[in-house]
């Protein structure tokens, strides 16, 4: 029997370096993108109106952004805290 998560919410085998929070990142951005899917495909079908759309995208891509500072994704381990700021000035 097919479970419908995994209909659903399909995941796509990692490829990268195989660390641990390299693991959850990936898983976070493979949620990301398929929720973004949903989301435009509401925009495009008239469901939600285009603002919505933005606005729910918006605090996802927070949340990825948010999640790849916790896990540390990119950062240089033996650079102190402070040193390390976002390239595009965002938080």
């Amino acid at each position: 029997m097919v479970n419908k998560d995994n209909f659903l919410y399909p995941k796509g085998r990692y490829y990268g370096q195989v660390k641990p929070e390299n693991l959850v990142f990936n898983a976070n951005l493979q949620e990301f993108a398929q929720k973004v899917s949903y989301i435009c495909n509401l925009e495009t079908s008239g469901k939600i109106p285009p603002e919505e759309a933005y606005e729910q995208i918006k605090a996802l891509w927070k949340g990825l952004k948010r999640s790849k500072k916790q896990l540390r994704i990119g950062e240089d381990p033996f650079r102190p805290d402070d040193d390390n700021a976002d390239s595009d000035g965002e938080n």
